[in-house]
């Protein structure tokens, strides 16, 4: 192989997320994947009404094609999203910034809420048609599940998650 023409912008560092087809750095493929199952739901709804104006003929090509363009549409918009958010930087302005919030209880590490900070950033991608207050029920009922070493209840995490939620709403909104 001539390395003379690698590409520079290619990576196998899995701290930067390459892409697993392109291996360029900065792929979220969590929010592609998120983004092309909601876009292939939205699509296999839309090629129904449209196959079902067409007629019986067009009902099952027309769903399958739009199952498919609603997916790559959605992958496509799941991926932007996705990318909107560097893991990395929330993580560390978290990582800076968290003693300093009035629900950081003294004493506790960083360690403690990085889950709740993480979970924050994360589900504002995923509901990012929603107000976190609308989602709030179900995130607190997630939150046993996502919270991993953390010792946070729901309660005591709940600030945290907004908080991140809230700057991820701020920094991204279009």
């Amino acid at each position: 192989m001539d390395t003379s023409k690698r590409d520079v912008n290619r990576t196998d560092d899995p701290a930067a997320n390459p892409d697993p087809i392109t291996k360029a750095p900065g792929a979220h493929p969590v929010g592609t994947g998120i983004g092309a199952a909601a876009g292939g739901v939205a699509g296999v709804g839309g090629a129904i009404a449209a196959g079902a104006a067409a007629g019986s003929v067009a009902g099952p090509v027309g769903t399958a094609v739009g199952a498919a363009v609603g997916a790559v549409a959605g992958g496509l918009i799941g991926k932007g999203v996705a990318e909107a958010v560097n893991p990395t930087e929330e993580d560390q302005y978290w990582r800076q910034n968290y003693a300093s919030r009035p629900y950081a209880q003294p004493g506790t590490s960083y360690d403690e809420y990085r889950p709740a900070y993480e979970y924050g950033w994360s589900s504002r991608t995923n509901y990012r048609d929603k107000k976190f207050d609308d989602v709030e029920p179900t995130l607190g009922q997630d939150w046993e599940n996502r919270k991993g070493d953390s010792r946070l209840n729901w309660s005591q995490a709940r600030n945290a998650v907004r908080d991140a939620w809230d700057r991820v709403d701020a920094r991204h909104r279009p």
